[in-house]
């Protein structure tokens, strides 16, 4: 019979928001426009939440020592990415795939960029997010889970945005100014829609908790 492990499942899951965020993350989509301030966000503020969450549900479930060790195996994916996307893009290309070699280079080029600013970002977020998750729950026990969940995830997810976008989109060939005004379009609207999912998700937490505790 086809049997999948509850936790097996979670994890690989897991890693598929952390490929598809590192793979695909590098495009950018407008939001709005307030007066002349654009406000902007990468495609990957859909799968980012479910990160964190997951995060919580397998810290709430085997406690932070079993977060902390899912989250080096992403960090890990992470490096892996990079190190791949270094390698493909330098080896030379065969005659029948020189026509798309430049456009090839110039997206996994990016994804190696994308993969190192996450590989920082990601190692300071993901681990705040799974210590400030298992203090809350030293002070409330096991009562008031979507608090826990939402303060970890909206101070994690700050530090995570700030540094991301900072690493990932800076252009040293533009001015500061240019620079700080993207930047700052991206960060804020990205922050805020990433804690807003949060909010929206904190049911997902309840059920994967439920879910994966049930047998």
């Amino acid at each position: 019979m086809f049997k999948i492990q509850k936790t097996d499942l979670l994890i690989s899951f897991y890693i598929g928001c952390i490929a598809i965020s590192e793979l695909m993350g590098a495009k950018t989509f407008p939001l709005a426009t307030i007066g002349s301030f654009k406000l902007s966000a990468s495609v990957a503020i859909f799968v980012v939440p479910l990160i964190y969450c997951i995060n919580d549900v397998i810290t709430e479930v085997y406690g932070k020592d079993r977060a902390r060790s899912i989250v080096r195996s992403g960090l890990l994916v992470i490096l892996f990415l990079l190190l791949f996307s270094l390698l493909s893009t330098h080896l030379p290309s065969t005659p029948r795939f020189a026509p798309t070699e430049k456009a090839y280079e110039t997206i996994f080029s990016i994804s190696a960029r994308i993969a190192a600013a996450s590989l920082i970002a990601f190692t300071v977020a993901e681990f705040m997010d799974v210590f400030i998750f298992a203090r809350l729950r030293q002070k409330f026990g096991k009562k008031a889970l979507w608090l826990r969940t939402n303060v970890s995830n909206i101070i994690s997810q700050f530090f995570d945005t700030t540094l991301f976008m900072v690493l990932a989109f800076y252009a040293l060939n533009r001015p500061f100014g240019d620079n700080a005004t993207f930047l700052i379009g991206l960060i804020i609207p990205y922050w805020i829609i990433k804690c807003l999912m949060s909010f929206i998700e904190t049911p997902l937490v309840y059920l994967g908790v439920k879910w994966l505790k049930d047998k």
